[in-house]
């Protein structure tokens, strides 16, 4: 039985500050879910400060989208910030698999950081256990291995929650895979939807940081209602995108748990 809807309730009720070192393709639209949702959004990435930032901070989250050699070094210097309190950190493998900088940079934090949930696409996910991929730009074009079962390998083999998102999301802590059905397929028309879910993932952990793995699966299906309702009328990607940030601050805590499609495997 999903509790999305008291995990959105208490997020609402403590708003959070959400530290992000994201990417500047989508900061704005990660900051503005962020928002919207009910949390505070932080977008501080630079070394001298991001130590300080985290240690305020509810939750983490770390996205390579935009990759720069002064940025991996602040989301190195946070990560351990956030490790030594131990909150939540959620690290987002954007286009692991297209370079070898990006698939080394991923394990890099992987190895320094104690990240919490590991949200990508099949196959960012894939190439980071060593499994077959094709990673065309930021883009998953496919992965040797079935979504659930890999979601699994990756949560056993990286010690991490796998958090695997495409047309049905799959989230395991090794051992339980939780589905999760929600979305919509204009999702995937839309840069940045990937990495507001991973924002949205941070959310949700720092208003539930003592269950983790149900915390990741009520975030992907509560971002998948969002988006069901923002493409209700939508005319295409851009009038899509501009309601699912209004969708986002309309999610229903009472009504919420009744439409989330989560189902154990």
């Amino acid at each position: 039985m999903s509790s999305a809807g008291a995990t959105l309730r208490t997020m609402r009720e403590q708003k959070p500050l959400v530290h992000q070192i994201t990417n500047y393709v989508v900061m704005n639209e990660t900051a503005n879910a962020t928002l919207a949702l009910g949390a505070l959004p932080v977008m501080a990435h630079a070394g001298e400060e991001v130590e300080e930032m985290a240690r305020i901070a509810s939750s983490l989250v770390l996205n390579i989208g935009t990759l720069s050699g002064h940025w991996v070094e602040a989301m190195l210097l946070a990560g351990g910030a956030a490790t030594a309190r131990q909150i939540p950190i959620v690290l987002d493998p954007v286009g692991a698999g297209a370079t070898e900088y990006r698939t080394a940079t991923a394990h890099r934090i992987l190895g320094m950081v104690d990240v919490t949930v590991l949200r990508g696409n099949a196959g960012e996910i894939a190439t980071l256990v060593g499994a077959q991929a094709e990673v065309r730009g930021v883009e998953s074009i496919g992965a040797g291995m079935e979504p659930a079962a890999l979601a699994r390998t990756a949560a056993r083999g990286l010690g991490v929650i796998a958090s695997v998102t495409g047309p049905v999301d799959y989230v395991s802590d090794g051992e339980r895979v939780l589905a999760v059905s929600n979305g919509h397929a204009l999702l995937a028309t839309v840069t940045g939807t990937g990495c507001m879910s991973s924002a949205i993932t941070g959310c949700f952990l720092a208003a539930k940081p003592g269950e983790p793995l149900e915390a990741a699966a009520e975030a992907l299906a509560a971002f998948g209602v969002a988006a069901e309702d923002a493409a209700r009328g939508a005319e295409g990607p851009g009038t899509f995108h501009a309601r699912l940030y209004d969708a986002l601050y309309a999610l229903d805590p009472a009504t919420l748990d009744g439409r989330v499609q989560i189902e154990e495997l």
